[in-house]
């Protein structure tokens, strides 16, 4: 797809912060009883700014924002803690620290992938921040064939491939939350084209573009989530697996993922 394309359908797709702030407020409207959104006057009171101010903020325009500020448009629209780090990484215009790397070296995951060898029998993946699986063990191999492909991406799979769909019950529950997923990492990464393209790529499935656009949940990672796998080449029988998200100190951008 052309870089251009790829800008094109980003942008359309992606929601800025005045439609999270929207969507948000709505639901602390039905939260707290009111029948309706809660109403921005409110909003603006109780984080001590006009009502103008909060008014343009949902239009798009985007001041500058202090952690009290911050905090307590947090507070007033009842965020959990993966929706308050957006609002912040909004505001701050994506992550506001990472580790630089060191000049002239290329990263080494050697003592990764050892790490990722000793968690037989257990299912364990590496991932770059598009979710390019960059490294597995033998069992990952044996359940998930499909990370063997040069080109294997977790979110690509997950959301557009019928195996996906086959092997994961309630996949779209799953299916969501990995939607959720792409979108805080987006806030997170505003600028990584290879997000960009994998969002692209998904939004070409019917039924993934139309739960991208029935809701603007955001969600960091699926640490401790429990999937249900359909697996007749593992087990006959129904398998419960757990998923447990490290991340590397030395190499934030990464995930270290072992199933359970």
């Amino acid at each position: 797809m052309p870089p251009e394309e790829v800008d094109a359908r980003r942008a359309e797709a992606l929601p800025g912060l005045n439609v999270l702030l929207r969507s948000w407020r709505t639901r602390a409207g039905s939260r707290l009883g009111l029948g309706k959104p809660l109403p921005q006057v409110d909003v603006a009171g109780r984080v001590g700014m006009s009502e103008r101010w909060y008014r343009d903020l949902e239009r798009g325009t985007l001041p500058r924002l202090d952690p009290r500020v911050l905090a307590g448009l947090a507070d007033v629209l009842l965020l959990d803690a993966d929706e308050r780090a957006t609002l912040y990484l909004y505001a701050l215009g994506g992550t506001p620290y990472v580790a630089p790397p060191v000049p002239g070296r290329a990263p080494d995951l050697h003592a990764l992938q050892e790490l990722l060898d000793r968690q037989m029998p257990r299912p364990a993946y590496l991932t770059d921040s598009s979710w390019n699986v960059i490294g597995h063990n033998r069992a990952m191999a044996e359940w998930f064939p499909w990370v063997l492909a040069p080109d294997a991406n977790l979110i690509r799979w997950g959301l557009t491939s019928d195996e996906a769909r086959e092997q994961m019950l309630d996949w779209p529950q799953h299916a969501r939350m990995y939607l959720a997923m792409v979108r805080f990492a987006m806030a997170q990464h505003p600028d990584d084209p290879g997000l960009a393209t994998l969002l692209a790529d998904v939004l070409q499935d019917p039924t993934c573009r139309r739960f991208w656009q029935e809701r603007t949940c955001v969600v960091a990672n699926r640490d401790g989530h429990l999937f249900r796998l359909r697996l007749p080449h593992v087990s006959p029988d129904v398998i419960d697996a757990v998923t447990q998200v490290l991340i590397p100190a030395g190499h934030q951008g990464l995930r270290f993922v072992v199933v359970n």
